[in-house]
């Protein structure tokens, strides 16, 4: 009887000690608007419809946004995801210098801290010129016992511009996207964080290399790719996130990066680009999600 009973207390730890799963992902929209513009098409009832579907095969806790529109979209979309099964309550949206185009994020657990970063700005050849997006940055509370800090940014687009040099532009956002990072890290060097979302360049140009940073503060790229039909990441490693359509190019530009102590939850057999038929109704990129394996609540 007492073995049994010792049993049963050792299966009951077991269980509580369980680890909670934790996803967040990351997924440019393309236009999410309800409204044309000069520059942009409003977004069709099919591509709205094949956004959901995406971001419902992800199943995501927590989900960064770029491209949404008004906030009337972004409620429209969250509407739309809790009445197919995923209940993503709470939001946040950054409206910074493009007034048609926001960073947003959904999550299904509570925003403790909103740190939105809205007037960001750098002088480039004496003329003062702003941070397009600007950045969010939040405090998550996933459990009583776990939290942390999510940074989501899109970068200024490859696209030419009359009012700075696009690859400058872009570089300078990234300069002070680290800075927010660094900020973060300073208040706490063992801080959950991760920093993710669409930074329109590859992993091996100025403007990554500057958010990734050097030294102890270095973020950890996860890199997801395609999975394969068993559910790993296979060796062709398949990891483009956009397709180009002007020059005909796939490319990786979109990230989920980590700080040393969020990376010490990461389950990388359960991050991935998602592969899906048709991905091209939705957008012109790919979602990508990572997994994280955090302590379990009371």
């Amino acid at each position: 009887m007492r073995r049994c009973l010792m049993l049963w207390l050792c299966l009951l730890t077991s269980a509580w000690a369980t680890p909670q799963t934790l996803r967040v992902a990351t997924y440019n929209v393309e236009n999410y608007i309800d409204a044309s513009t000069s520059t942009r098409h409003a977004k069709s009832a099919l591509s709205r419809q094949k956004v959901r579907e995406s971001i419902l095969s992800l199943n995501p806790d927590v989900i960064a946004l770029e491209e949404i529109g008004s906030t009337n979209c972004l409620l429209e979309l969250e509407s739309s995801l809790k009445a197919s099964g995923l209940d993503l309550p709470f939001w946040e949206q950054v409206e910074a210098y493009d007034t048609n185009i926001h960073v947003s994020v959904l999550s299904r657990f509570p925003i403790v801290a909103r740190r939105a970063h809205t007037n960001e700005f750098f002088v480039l050849d004496g003329r003062r010129v702003e941070i397009k997006r600007g950045f969010a940055d939040l405090d998550i509370q996933v459990n009583p016992n776990f939290r942390f800090t999510l940074i989501a940014a899109h970068l200024k687009s490859r696209l030419p511009s009359i009012t700075a040099d696009e690859q400058e532009w872009r570089y300078q956002e990234a300069v002070a996207l680290r800075r927010v990072i660094d900020a973060r890290i300073a208040d706490n060097s063992d801080a959950n964080l991760i920093v993710l979302g669409d930074f329109n360049d590859t992993q091996d140009s100025p403007p990554i290399r500057e958010i990734m940073g050097r030294g102890k503060s270095r973020l950890f790229d996860t890199h997801p790719a395609e999975l394969t039909d068993a559910g790993k990441n296979g060796s062709q490693r398949i990891t483009w996130t956009h397709f180009y359509a002007k020059e005909d190019v796939f490319s990786r530009i979109d990230y989920i990066l980590l700080s040393h102590a969020m990376e010490k939850h990461w389950l990388k057999a359960q991050t991935y680009v998602l592969s899906s038929p048709d991905w091209g109704i939705a957008s012109d990129h790919r979602p990508l999600v990572a997994t994280f394996a955090i302590p379990p609540g009371p």
